[in-house]
């Protein structure tokens, strides 16, 4: 393991901090969970907004609207989102979920969807106003889109301020694609149709979320929009909210979303998903998300149980509740945390969460390759989360449907695995636990010298770091997610009290034909943003791959001058792991060592897992 030294390196010990919060929080209140990032981060840089009118009055936003994005289908020119005479279907919105005044929950962050009715102002062309927003927080998330006056392309941005209670002041950029043509792989949602003056036509339209960071363990008092982008462009505003911290709780487990898969259709069923603690704690609450989905879906019950055999659970599972309800309904694209349960996690155990569907489901957000067989009820079963047997999980599943994360009460924080299918696991040893995550959140439990922090494994197979596999939008039989850049605030930055994170990806990109210059402006891009956010930042060397069949010489010279980057550090990094020095064959460089090989050439066995974890200096993680 080579250390980096960077200017300003950060060693994190903020989970001081954090354990005594929690410590301080009763198990049954959420206060402590929503407590702020600690005062010693690295402070934003304080700056005023350019043209802002600093002695304005903030007024709440929905005061603020001067737009009209969302028509009805009856009266399609009864809105006009972008002064050419279109607009968003209030009927495709209310398809997805997001009825006048829902709350969308996306990374951490509480949303509202304007309570507007169609043809009423319900968005701000941001030009410096100033918005009432007040409390704390780590970061501030906005529901936007950008318009064109001309063809559809580019962003709207522009730079706006954030104003603190105590007088200080930090700028944010904010960028906000285009309505009609940004990105599909970093939308909220996407919606079937755009009206016209002229009617309704088939088109796809965009929503977004941008999060950027704010000071933290500062009040915030107001938000200074920013200023008009330009003649040509328009940046609007739906909603912003700060994300609350997540003192007081740590991820154990987690799972990133790969893509839209078609099923059954499912009706009626149940799901008993079987997932690996890696730290513990006295309480626990799962996230379920509905990412990249066109259309909400319906949660009747979930609960939690310690895994006895198979799809047994050991005890009587545990109801779990949402907003004190038993079940939810979760809006296309967004998110739901369940209530927190004083139900006792051990630390390396495997958990048993299940889930109702009560409704007809063609198709569910999931993360492909487990490693790990899961259960399902057949047609019609019902409601199965209760029952403590496993007669009624009749088939399996190799997926992890909608659930992405368990959270434990108290400990000391997450450290997140961005990575590919050997982060994923994929050729260890099926249900036995022996990713190098999980290996390493073994050495963590069984020493005292740094934090035993939550490990989260957010590898994804074929996943890159340029480009995306996954579309971004529909059923697709590609199941290696959007780019490690594209998923990033969701994967990392916004993963409960995530502290560090430790970047292995790269060789799917070399695999491709990417060019080392554009992973390593990848690699240094997510640093950057995830430095922003207070995060440490580790990185992996690629592994050899020589043997497999588009490892090519190429690919190997990729692969050799991305690591010549990686181990020179120049700041970029506070720290590296040398995962390729760690199984390479010294008499073949481009090789693994046979012993690490688990069969491919590509992907190590559990041999070379456990050398990945065993090359890790563990107090770099801090």
């Amino acid at each position: 393991m080579l250390r980096t030294k960077t200017p300003g390196g950060r060693r994190h010990r903020r989970w001081t901090a954090a354990r005594a919060a929690a410590r301080a929080a009763a198990v049954g209140i959420v206060g402590a969970a929503c407590a702020v990032a600690a005062a010693n981060t690295p402070a934003l840089a304080a700056g005023s907004q350019p043209g802002a009118q600093p002695g304005r009055e903030p007024l709440p936003l929905e005061r603020l609207f001067d737009n009209r994005a969302v028509s009805d289908d009856a009266r399609p020119g009864g809105a006009d989102f972008d002064g050419a005479g279109n607009s968003l279907s209030a009927q495709d919105l209310t398809a997805a979920g997001w009825t006048p005044g829902r709350e969308l929950a996306f990374d951490g962050a509480r949303l509202h969807w304007p309570r507007s009715a169609p043809g009423k102002p319900d968005n701000v062309r941001a030009a410096g106003q100033a918005v009432r927003l007040g409390g704390r927080g780590e970061a501030l998330t906005f529901l936007v889109a950008g318009t064109t006056k001309g063809a559809p392309g580019g962003d709207a941005a522009g730079t706006g301020t954030v104003r603190y209670r105590d007088g200080s002041r930090s700028t944010y950029r904010l960028a906000a694609p285009d309505w009609r043509s940004g990105l599909l792989t970093t939308k909220a949602v996407g919606l079937p149709h755009l009206n016209t003056g002229s009617g309704r036509k088939t088109a796809t339209t965009r929503l977004y979320t941008v999060s950027v960071p704010v000071a933290p363990g500062r009040d915030v008092e107001s938000v200074v929009l920013p200023q008009d982008p330009g003649p040509e462009r328009d940046l609007h505003v739906f909603s912003l909210a700060l994300r609350g911290g997540t003192r007081g709780w740590t991820g154990t487990w987690a799972a990133s979303t790969s893509g839209y898969a078609a099923v059954g259709p499912w009706t009626d069923r149940t799901l008993r998903l079987v997932v690996h603690s890696s730290a513990g704690g006295p309480a626990t609450r799962i996230r379920l998300e509905n990412t990249f989905a066109p259309r909400p879906v319906r949660i009747g019950h979930a609960t939690v149980a310690l895994q006895g055999k198979g799809a047994a659970a050991a005890g009587a599972p545990r109801a779990l509740a949402f907003g004190g309800r038993p079940g939810t309904v979760i809006p296309a694209g967004a998110q739901a945390f369940s209530d927190p349960l004083g139900f006792r996690v051990p630390e390396g155990t495997n958990l048993l969460v299940s889930i109702h569907l009560p409704g007809t489901v063609p198709a569910v957000p999931v993360h492909s390759y487990t490693s790990q067989v899961s259960y399902l009820t057949g047609d019609g079963s019902g409601d199965r989360t209760g029952e403590r047997g496993a007669g009624a999980y009749t088939g399996t599943l190799s997926t992890w449907p909608l659930l992405t994360g368990v959270d434990v009460a108290d400990g000391p924080g997450s450290v997140v695995t961005l990575g590919d299918s050997i982060t994923d696991g994929e050729r260890s040893t099926p249900g036995a636990n022996g990713r190098w995550p999980d290996l390493l959140a073994r050495r963590l439990r069984g020493q005292h010298g740094v934090p035993r922090f939550g490990i989260l494994n957010h590898g994804i197979s074929g996943n890159r770091v340029v480009t995306d596999r996954y579309p971004g939008d529909g059923t697709s039989t590609i199941m290696s997610g959007v780019s490690a850049q594209h998923r990033l605030e969701r994967d990392v930055l916004a993963q409960t009290s995530a502290r560090t994170v430790i970047l292995f990806e790269g060789v799917n990109d070399i695999r491709s034909g990417t060019k080392a210059e554009q992973v390593i402006a990848g690699l240094k891009a997510i640093a950057a943003r995830a430095h922003e956010r207070g995060l440490r930042v580790i990185a992996a060397t690629i592994a050899p791959c020589g043997g497999f069949y588009d490892c090519t010489p190429d690919a190997e010279a990729r692969r050799t001058a991305i690591n010549r980057h990686i181990l020179a550090g120049g700041g970029t990094y506070d720290a590296v792991f040398d995962f390729d020095a760690a199984i390479r064959d010294p008499q073949q460089p481009d090789r693994m060592l046979p012993a690490y090989d688990g069969g491919d050439h590509l992907h190590p066995n559990d041999a070379g897992m456990k050398a990945f974890s065993d090359a890790i200096d563990l107090r770099e993680l801090v």
